[in-house]
């Protein structure tokens, strides 16, 4: 079975059925041909009403997304107000959605409401002090509203065009594929660590390797991470896909949008840093 290169997914537990689909291309019919198999993973359960539907999938993402976006935004105001708070605040923010996101990955609590609202009210703290010096600190005469924006716009064109490219089975989503996208994940994540090393350490101006200085080799680097995020989507899809079709519980939906919001704060912020590079340049 595929496992998603998202350890949100990773940790759900996953057993292919024939309840319902997340969407209807290659990589979602691939699973039709397991639905003979007796559903081991999800067995009737005294108290659930219903299993998981893409409505439930939806509308906790939904909330979920909601949640971030409102907190994000009173974060900009405030950081706005007084810019003495965008350090605390991208500090707590970062490091307690994290704390959260591995006890929901380590703790098998990703279907726990309280620990996936946290999680994006913790997020929502983060992005909207990590916009707000992006846009208005590292980037000089630009317009921070125009530049936040166009982020916006960016992630969400990606999340529906590669939704689109699921649904149409326009890539495959494949043992080898996941195998190819988790490794380059885990370069991305040991390259990301080494350049804050050595930039801790002065190298390269306190730039490290400068992955982050806003040159090219930054504008490359971006480009990596906004591809992987990407197509980590389709993989995600598939997860989810097939936690519907084995007739996961309804709550099931809580640990599902938790791992689509990790990769979507993934894609904005890399979005965003690409547009300030250009901005900068």
């Amino acid at each position: 079975m595929r496992q998603s290169s998202n350890p949100v997914f990773r940790s759900l537990p996953q057993q292919p059925g024939g309840y319902a689909q997340f969407g209807s291309g290659i990589a979602g019919a691939q699973q039709m041909g397991q639905m003979a198999q007796p559903y081991t993973q999800y067995p009737p359960q005294t108290g659930v009403s219903r299993p998981l539907t893409i409505d439930d999938v939806v509308t906790k993402t939904g909330i979920t997304l909601g949640v971030l976006s409102v907190t994000a935004v009173i974060s900009y105001f405030m950081v706005s107000a007084n810019l003495a708070l965008a350090t605390p605040f991208v500090l707590v923010g970062a490091l307690g959605g994290l704390a959260l996101v591995l006890i929901a990955t380590f703790g098998r609590k990703q279907d726990n409401p309280a620990i996936v609202l946290s999680y994006a009210a913790l997020e929502g703290l983060f992005l909207g002090a990590i916009s707000f010096l992006l846009a208005n600190v590292t980037v000089s005469g630009a317009s921070a509203g125009a530049l936040i924006s166009q982020a916006i716009l960016g992630t969400i064109g990606v999340f529906f065009g590669m939704l689109v490219v699921y649904k149409t089975g326009a890539i495959r989503v494949t043992p080898k594929f996941t195998r190819m996208l988790v490794a380059g994940m885990i370069g991305v994540l040991v390259l990301m660590l080494g350049n804050l090393v050595l930039g801790m350490f002065g190298v390269g101006g306190g730039e490290g390797m400068g992955l982050r200085s806003g040159g090219t080799l930054a504008i490359i680097f971006s480009l990596v991470c906004i591809a992987l995020a990407a197509f980590s989507f389709l993989i995600d899809f598939d997860s989810a896909d097939q936690m519907i079709r084995a007739g996961a519980p309804e709550k099931a939906a809580w640990g599902i949008a938790l791992g689509l919001t990790v990769t979507l704060v993934w894609l904005y912020l890399e979005i965003l840093r690409l547009l300030s590079y250009f901005q900068n340049r």
